[in-house]
């Protein structure tokens, strides 16, 4: 099959070279909305022969512009369309002797389609650009759940574990960005309270240009919102219900008003519900058994509000600002058996409060000078997070252990400040460079009753300064881009008013990539870029936090940051009725951060787990996806992917390396009975797979589900089926440091209930918004 495989990739690819061989031609332009004069992104162009046969085509950029490139000489006809605008049809007389310059094209708005707000695609679609892999979100990813965190399994690349926490290409070191921003949020918690319907499209950059930060070892997850800039007043509503064991609500609305020069936007979204939790292990090596029984209860609210004024054609002032108020906890009952010795058994009793406030307010300048792509960006966010953890653990029923309180009040702010550049040169090159200042400080006051602990005050202050420069350089079959960030950074941590840490060093963080396009349907990219995985706040803080009476875990203030190099390659293939991607990448990490699990000297049937640095690793992996459309009424997206990295630590008392080779497998297929009604079935299957301390059993799952419109489409009703054979749980084994195994089950087997419907009219174009983290960043939706 690999032979077979790597001979139709040959023989495509050298139709191909000798097809190069003839002369063409290269039509380019830029299409503008004729009212409002802003580029036109994603608007449809192709060419059609004089029978009426489309011969090529392209979409139109983010400033608007298109390149049709390879096309012989003729007569034909140029047709650009775009959803809301008229279209545009003109026939054109192709010389292959020169590039053909079609100048500016303005679209006339369609005062008959002014009633659509928001238009979502049916299904998803996955593009390849130089430096990231866009997937855009259609229908079919929307129904799939109710939550960010419910459709991320549905992506290439990406995983989610029991807790929600995110994977990307098997590794947990990864950043989440909402509109191209950080944000102070706990990523899982995030993810669950960010509605799907929400969502334009999902980023992965798997390998950032100099142009981003670079933490993150395996890369980044931006998530961009939609955001309604339409003239006049629209919106939309999206509720959402879930239903297994218990019930859990979501909802937001989305408000927007345009007119003249000012923007106005409101969000609201809310998230409120049970869910429980079981973990049961059987401790071989101790005969004995622990049952955990969790019932998480989250209610959350999120408010977004701000403006954007358009001064004049060429300057923009923009203010928003977020608040996401958080109530919720958990209880939990442990229930531990010692078969042989039933003196020893217990049963502890958790109660956890969690309470906190997460603000952000974001202000930012966009200036455009006269040429088109020559632009400056000035931008300043301030986010100030307030938490308390209260926990209480309850052991009446035993004399061996004491009941014990703790309160944790933390206290985060972060600024960040940057400012962009962008200045185009001729027609083919393209500089910009920028600086970035991020001071973080956090303040932790740890009281507690407990025996086993003590009082603390933890402060962790944390500066980065950073400038960077990128250049690249656009020709008919080949681009390239090359840049380097300069970050100087300096870290100070104290308990108790003692310094237990300090740290500065400046580092370069260079990248580059490297883009080879023969034709219009295939393309081939190479890339490389150095990273840092900088330890988090829980892996550095000293504070101890007792889990349960046999699991303590503590962090390592001395632990140092993790370097990557990380190097890819990347094949896209167009179909003619879908697209093919393939890719591999290698991974250098220096400086490996793991877990260190050791047994407790004051108790050896106790464990500690903490962090520590060891020997450099390697992880490699390839990955292969596809979204195709096989007839008119069927569509499906599927990907394979298979990482391997080795891994190392301390467990007990002994040094352990273990080589993990993970695989992962799914396919979403979408079904269109009628034209408003679409059904969908969803399969997930990821492979065994090997940690430090336990061994993973495969894990499978499939999901059904429909979707219904009407009221013009401007309503949609969704249905799902989650897990419907109840397969999805997670099982562990282990020998290290004793031999247990067990399982963890959630109520992943429920229905969800959706309900979505736009409001509003009137048509125009989206505020666009260069952000230090993303081309295309943008205000509005949730955050």
């Amino acid at each position: 099959m690999k032979q077979l495989f790597l001979i139709i990739i040959l023989a495509l690819t050298g139709f191909n070279s000798i097809a190069n061989n003839e002369p063409f031609a290269r039509i380019s332009g830029t299409i503008m909305d004729t009212d409002l004069q802003e580029p036109i992104p994603y608007a449809t162009i192709s060419l059609t022969d004089t029978e009426g046969n489309i011969i090529t085509g392209t979409t139109s950029e983010e400033d608007g512009s298109f390149i049709i490139k390879k096309v012989k000489s003729g007569t034909y006809t140029l047709n650009i369309q775009f959803i809301g605008y008229k279209k545009f049809s003109k026939e054109i007389v192709v010389d292959r002797n020169g590039p053909m310059e079609l100048g500016t094209i303005n679209l006339d708005p369609d005062v008959a389609e002014m009633d659509e707000v928001v238009v979502v695609a049916e299904r998803s679609t996955i593009e390849q650009r130089i430096d990231r892999k866009v997937i855009n979100v259609g229908k079919d990813l929307t129904t799939a759940g109710a939550s960010a965190s419910d459709i991320m399994n549905n992506l290439p690349s990406v995983n989610v574990d029991q807790d929600g926490n995110i994977a990307l290409r098997g590794n947990s070191n990864v950043r989440i960005l909402i509109d191209g921003k950080p944000t102070n949020m706990d990523a899982a918690q995030l993810l669950k309270q960010i509605p799907s319907s929400s969502i334009k499209k999902i980023e992965l950059i798997t390998n950032p240009s100099a142009k981003y930060n670079p933490e993150g070892m395996s890369g980044i997850i931006n998530i961009v919102l939609h955001k309604n800039a339409n003239n006049g007043f629209n919106g939309s509503l999206n509720t959402g219900l879930t239903y297994g064991e218990n019930a859990r609500f979501n909802g937001s609305l989305d408000l927007n008003y345009r007119q003249g020069k000012l923007n106005f936007y409101a969000n609201l979204g809310t998230n409120f519900g049970k869910r429980e939790n079981i973990n049961d292990i059987n401790l071989i090596g101790r005969d004995a058994t622990q049952f955990l029984d969790m019932l998480n209860d989250t209610e959350s609210y999120l408010y977004k509000i701000g403006v954007d004024y358009f001064l004049d054609d060429n300057n923009t002032f923009s203010f928003y600002t977020n608040q996401n108020i958080y109530d919720g906890g958990l209880g939990a009952t442990i229930t531990a058996t010692y078969l042989n010795n039933p003196a020893n058994n217990f049963e502890q009793y958790l109660d956890l409060d969690l309470n906190n406030v997460n603000a952000s307010y974001n202000f930012a300048y966009k200036h455009l000078f006269p040429k088109e792509g020559h632009e400056i960006l000035f931008e300043a966010d301030f986010n100030d997070f307030d938490g308390d953890e209260d926990f209480a653990a309850d052991f009446s029923n035993n004399a061996r252990f004491d009941s014990y309180a703790e309160i944790v009040k933390e206290e985060r702010s972060n600024v960040i400040t940057n400012i962009d550049y962008s200045l185009p040169i001729g027609e083919r090159s393209k500089f910009e460079a920028g600086a970035e200042a991020r001071i973080l400080t956090n303040t932790e006051d740890y009281d507690t009753n407990n025996p086993a602990s003590q009082n603390s005050d933890y402060d962790y202050d944390r500066n980065i300064y950073s400038l960077y420069s990128t250049f690249g350089q656009t020709f008919e079959k080949f681009s390239y881009q090359l840049g380097t960030r300069l970050e100087s950074f300096d870290i100070d941590a104290n308990v108790n008013g003692e310094n237990v840490f300090t740290d500065d060093y400046v580092t370069l963080y260079p990248s580059g990539f490297f883009n080879y396009t023969p034709n219009e349907k295939n393309s081939y990219q190479v890339s490389y870029s150095r990273r840092i995985d900088r330890p988090s706040l829980g892996q550095v803080s000293p504070v101890r936090e007792v889990s349960t009476p046999t699991i303590t875990v503590v962090g390592n203030p001395s632990l140092q940051p993790q370097f990557t190099n990380s190097v890819e390659f990347n094949y896209t293939r167009k179909l003619k009725n879908g697209s093919f991607t393939g890719g591999v990448f290698f991974r250098n990490i220096n400086d490996n951060i793991n877990q260190l699990i050791e047994e407790d000297p004051s108790d050896p049937a106790s464990l500690i787990i903490s962090f520590s640095n060891f020997d450099d690793t390697n992880a490699y992996g390839f990955e292969l996806s596809s979204n195709y459309k096989f007839t008119d009424w069927w569509s499906a997206n599927g990907s394979f992917e298979l990482y391997q990295q080795s891994q190392s630590g301390i467990v007990g008392t002994s040094f352990v390396e273990v080589d993990n080779t993970v695989y992962t497998a799914r396919v979403n297929n979408s079904f269109s009975v009628t034209e408003d009604l679409t059904l969908q079935l969803f399969g997930f299957y990821r492979g065994p797979s090997e940690e430090l301390q336990f061994k993973n059993e495969d894990v499978f799952f499939a999901n059904i589900g429909g979707r219904y419109t009407f009221l013009d489409k401007k309503a949609t009703l969704s249905l799902n089926f989650n897990d419907v054979f109840g397969t999805q749980e997670y099982r562990f084994s282990t020998t290290r440091p004793y031999e247990q195994e067990g399982y963890f089950k959630s109520e992943f087997q429920n229905v969800y209930l959706g309900f979505s419907y736009r409001f509003g009219g009137s048509n125009g174009k989206k505020l666009k918004r260069k952000q230090r983290d993303n081309d295309e960043a943008q205000g509005g939706g949730m955050f």
